[in-house]
């Protein structure tokens, strides 16, 4: 009896083992198989991309973009992360957002949105194009200067005054007060010391209420221009009054 009892076990221990040997090769089997897929799968690209179509860029050229991009002709549409994509467009400073489109089986669409440069940064006579948060786009390298307004000073030395005048320079240009200026230079100092120089005539502006003073500007420049005053300088920072400095040393209320 015990005989058969050790028999039977000895039967039944040897089953299990070919049980398990089993699982075993069909598991190593089945990851053997899923390797050979895997690499099979990166040595033919999934719907390669033949066409990269950039829209909405007028500053970066698409060569630059695609540079940007990390994209190139020939990978996997299919496999390609749209975030990753704009995580990298969006390291310029030009770009603002980007909308990302597979159309497939082989072409990607990528609509660009651009900051637009709306005032220039004079630091240390390097100029360089801002953006309407004062982020600095690109130095200018050529001779080829767009009309904008420029901002004189150290946005590092002179945070403050700096955002006071980048906020100056687009209600200016909101206004088209910009437009109709042949030259206008923002001194970027201390906001309460905020000046502007205006096709010659130098303007002591302060901090705030910007769309009020420009106003005020306009209204002096006619009295001004129609008087032949030569001024020395016009002083915009008092609420509700404004001073007209005379080089003759009047004063116009």
């Amino acid at each position: 009896m015990k005989i058969s009892r050790l028999k039977k076990n000895k039967k039944t221990s040897i089953s299990g083992i070919f049980r398990k040997s089993a699982v075993i090769i069909s598991l190593l089997g089945v990851s053997i198989g899923a390797y050979l897929l895997i690499h099979s799968l990166q040595a033919v690209t999934l719907l390669p991309i033949t066409q990269i179509v950039f829209t909405g860029n007028r500053h970066l050229t698409d060569e630059e973009l695609s540079t940007l991009s990390g994209v190139h002709l020939h990978d996997s549409l299919l496999l390609l992360s749209g975030k990753a994509v704009s995580e990298q467009l969006l390291k310029s400073p030009w770009i603002r957002s980007v909308q990302m489109r597979k159309q497939f089986p082989d072409i990607l669409s990528l609509v660009i949105k651009e900051a637009e440069p709306f005032a220039l940064l004079d630091m240390k006579g390097h100029l360089f194009l801002v953006d309407e948060k004062g982020t600095l786009l690109e130095e200018l390298r050529d001779d080829s200067i767009p009309f904008l307004p420029v901002i004189a000073g150290d946005p590092l030395k002179q945070k403050e005054g700096f955002i006071e005048a980048v906020s100056l320079a687009k209600v200016m240009n909101e206004k088209g007060f910009t437009a109709e200026r042949d030259q206008i230079e923002i001194i970027a100092d201390r906001p309460e010391e905020l000046t502007i120089m205006v096709d010659g005539t130098y303007v002591k502006i302060g901090s705030g209420d910007y769309e009020q003073k420009l106003e005020r500007l306009v209204t002096l420049e006619e009295e001004v221009r129609s008087r032949g005053i030569p001024v020395e300088y016009i002083d915009l920072r008092f609420a509700n009054r404004a001073v007209v400095k005379p080089i003759a040393d009047m004063v116009v209320q």
